[in-house]
């Protein structure tokens, strides 16, 4: 079927269907153009989760909290380096299948965050001169 064998109607009928899709996105282009952005999460409150964990069994369920879009604090002060050691290598883990990141606060002391979560800037520098962490005085 070629375009010899289409009616001078179905022709005018293509047309003003091609027309009335064009009109269509323009209004479109003009709506998303005028409103602001929105941040769709602005009414969530963030809650950070403070871990410090005695042993290995533990970690899972850290790993849950970043599963579940929740920034991690994690004190491994306390712990034998060993331990210390396999329990921030599972994390790190984690956090690389999930996406997420990872920044050393202090020695032993890391934020883990999903990646819906951006970490900004030198958080161990902001957080001693604000003193958010008392254990940083």
């Amino acid at each position: 079927m070629g375009i010899d064998e289409y009616d001078e109607d179905e022709l005018d009928e293509i047309e003003e269907d091609e027309i009335f899709s064009e009109q269509s996105i323009e209004q479109a282009d003009t709506k998303i153009r005028g409103n602001k952005i929105l941040n769709i999460h602005s009414n969530q409150q963030m809650r950070v989760i403070v871990h410090e964990p005695k042993d290995f069994e533990e970690v899972p369920g850290i790993v849950d909290n970043l599963k579940n879009n929740k920034p991690v604090v994690i004190n491994l002060e306390e712990l034998e380096y060993e331990l210390a050691k396999k329990i921030f290598d599972f994390l790190n883990g984690a956090v690389y299948a999930l996406e997420g990141k990872i920044q050393k606060i202090s020695k032993g002391i890391f934020i883990i965050a999903p990646k819906n979560v951006e970490i900004q800037g030198d958080f161990k520098t902001e957080t001693t001169e604000k003193g958010i962490f008392p254990w940083q005085k």
